[in-house]
């Protein structure tokens, strides 16, 4: 089998860290899609994110020092601004080289969270940053935290577009037996991919009864439908309401999930989870998203990661994930409908890419 080509959709949003993450005078050093950047504030909190390799003797700039609205190299005092340009030279008559420039990334702040352009800079474009507007910090509050995935991107897409793991890899935690009688649809606007399932007259786990303060043996219809942006971020919206009603999502209640995942490389991934409650609930609300978030990181990083990372080693770090011809279920249809919605969206983009140079 020959190697695979590298293949990332450029021209999008992809999350780069949580707001907090990137703390005013200090450097936070991530790969996304392969390339090496590092994110820091400016002297008006803007945050900035630049190639990270001085072009001097390719030291790494994050192990360097925020000064003003600049980094400045570890190695030899060059400085670049959020721009990319070299603002100081100390040596010799001070003359900056017209070549001492590095790599800037179009970074965005919104949702909660930074956002960062791998593509055309000329075309990064806010408006095109995915709606989570459930995770505002001004409405809701937010509860967050980071898992570094030895898997591809899309595998742990796959993972939450596909929620009928959750009744065997989860079978103590989130899910329970039905499975097999849940209501499914797969939708489609535009890029964005919707998956719908709904199980009805279902008893949840011991251990979900016992954090919603359920009796025991109750017997719900639940839905778990995600929202899919390219080139993988995900809202999960979870409800339940009393079995027997027609339409349960018309009158139950619902809590809000998110998944986000940037390739980091081909085989693997960064991992921001969140869930969200609206500030109207209080300080209960403040403290359940807490708790919540402490709960859901269990179950994620010791049984979906374990898997998504035995799945790659599998698969090994070559390999195609068509050319490997996996065998297809029902289940898989949002998941597959999401992959060609990103082959689609890759193949235009290589395409228009040659057709311009």
């Amino acid at each position: 089998m020959q190697n695979k080509k590298i293949n990332y959709l450029r021209n999008c949003w992809y999350v780069a860290a949580w707001d907090e993450e990137v703390k005013p005078g200090e450097m936070l050093p991530r790969t996304f899609l392969g390339e090496a950047v590092v994110l820091f504030r400016d002297s008006s909190g803007r945050a900035k994110a630049l190639a990270d390799r001085c072009p001097h003797r390719f030291a790494p700039l994050h192990k360097g020092q925020v000064c003003g609205d600049s980094v400045q190299c570890p190695y030899h005092g060059l400085r670049f601004d959020g721009s990319g340009h070299c603002t100081l030279n100390p040596h010799g008559d001070g003359r900056i080289p017209r070549a001492a420039k590095v790599t800037a990334y179009p970074v965005a702040e919104r949702y909660s969270l930074l956002w960062i352009w791998m593509g055309d800079a000329e075309r990064a474009d806010e408006t095109l940053i995915p709606c989570f507007e459930r995770m505002a910090p001004d409405e809701w509050f937010v509860g967050k935290d980071y898992l570094h995935v030895l898997s591809n991107y899309q595998l742990d897409v796959d993972n939450i577009m596909d929620l009928s793991h959750i009744d065997y890899l989860h079978s103590g935690t989130l899910g329970s037996p039905g499975s097999e009688s849940a209501e499914t649809e797969v939708r489609q606007e535009g890029d964005t991919v919707y998956s719908l399932r709904l199980v009805r007259n279902e008893r949840l786990s011991p251990e979900l009864e016992k954090r919603n303060g359920v009796e025991p043996g109750s017997r719900f219809d639940r839905w778990l439908d995600v929202r899919w942006e390219p080139p993988g971020v995900m809202e999960l919206i979870v409800g339940r309401a009393p079995t027997g009603n027609p339409e349960p999502r018309n009158v139950g209640n619902a809590m809000y999930f998110f998944h986000l995942f940037t390739p980091e490389s081909e085989t693997t991934t960064h991992y921001w989870f969140a869930v969200s409650k609206h500030k109207s609930g209080g300080e209960a609300a403040k403290e359940a998203v807490s708790s919540d978030i402490q709960f859901l990181k269990k179950p994620f990083e010791t049984e979906d990661l374990p898997m998504l990372e035995a799945q790659q080693r599998t698969m090994g770090c070559d390999a195609d994930f068509w050319e490997l011809k996996p065998v297809l279920l029902s289940v898989d249809g949002p998941g597959v409908r999401a992959r060609r919605v990103l082959d689609a969206l890759i193949k235009a983009e290589q395409e228009a890419a040659e057709v311009g140079q």
